[in-house]
């Protein structure tokens, strides 16, 4: 037993065709989630952790820079996600990007009938990649080949205020559901509620080792943020038939509160900039 749990903190995970083969060629054990071990072995990261995952995110933001730079009129979401895994290759990362455009932007998890990129549209893309094992994951959002709509730059405005929001909430002793109902507020004090209706996923998740783990940043979890703990920010509101807006940051907490692994000062028209 002692082997296997040593194999679990080291994989991160055993995919269930695996775990449930060990279960029937081992009928008399008992097959358990390892998350109460891993997750409390994993969720405090230390400052050498903090600056590899520092760097990765710097990448990703400048794989996003690149790609946004190269956008052309009629391009797929298909091939802006092929510059995306090229331009962190380029960087010397292995990562990708979700990529989407327009109307498809409001579906967070992207579309089965993308369209070709068109002057004005919203381009949303959200990636990130693995650099001496840990991850980044940094969403830009940004309007294309024309001047920001008064609709596109206030939803973009409120999104960024939300994000705001939750980063100077986000403090040791608070409960992670804390920093989600911070952004939440401002979203929904902006006209776009109630609750989940157009911020329809959590805030931010857990990221060290694996893009996604625990904790997050979301309703109903009550445990307490810790220094060292690493979430993404990433309020959005989707408004589905006319756009998609999400801005995402990884951020780690501190003794006193909360730091950003990426400084951004970008705009609707400049959605990248570090």
């Amino acid at each position: 037993m002692r082997i296997l749990s040593r194999y679990l903190l080291k994989q991160h995970a055993v995919p269930f065709v695996f775990a449930d083969g060990l279960a029937k060629a081992l009928p008399a054990a008992r097959v358990l989630s390892a998350t109460p071990v891993t997750a409390g072995c994993r969720m405090i990261k230390d400052a050498h952790e903090i600056a590899l995952m520092r760097r990765a995110n710097e990448i990703t933001v400048a794989a996003h820079r690149a790609v946004f730079a190269s956008l052309k009129e009629g391009m797929t979401q298909s091939q802006v996600a092929s510059l995306a895994a090229s331009a962190h290759q380029k960087l010397g990362m292995q990562g990708g990007s979700l990529v989407l455009f327009g109307k498809d932007a409001a579906f967070p998890h992207g579309t089965t009938k993308p369209q070709p990129l068109q002057p004005g549209d919203v381009v949303l893309m959200d990636g990130g990649g693995r650099l001496m094992g840990y991850s980044s994951d940094i969403t830009r959002t940004g309007v294309f080949g024309a001047k920001p709509t008064e609709r596109q730059r206030k939803v973009w405005e409120i999104v960024r205020q939300a994000q705001q929001a939750a980063f100077r909430t986000a403090k040791p002793g608070l409960e992670c559901q804390a920093v989600d109902a911070a952004a939440r507020k401002v979203i929904e004090d902006a006209g776009f509620g109630p609750d989940y209706k157009y911020l329809t996923h959590r805030l931010g998740h857990g990221i060290g080792m694996d893009g996604h783990e625990w904790t997050y940043l979301v309703r109903g979890n009550t445990t307490k943020l810790r220094p060292g703990m690493c979430f993404s920010d990433e309020p959005g509101i989707y408004i589905y038939g006319e756009m998609g807006i999400r801005h995402e940051d990884i951020i780690f907490i501190t003794d006193e509160g909360a730091e950003n692994m990426t400084k951004w000062t970008g705009s609707p028209e400049e959605p990248a900039v570090v």
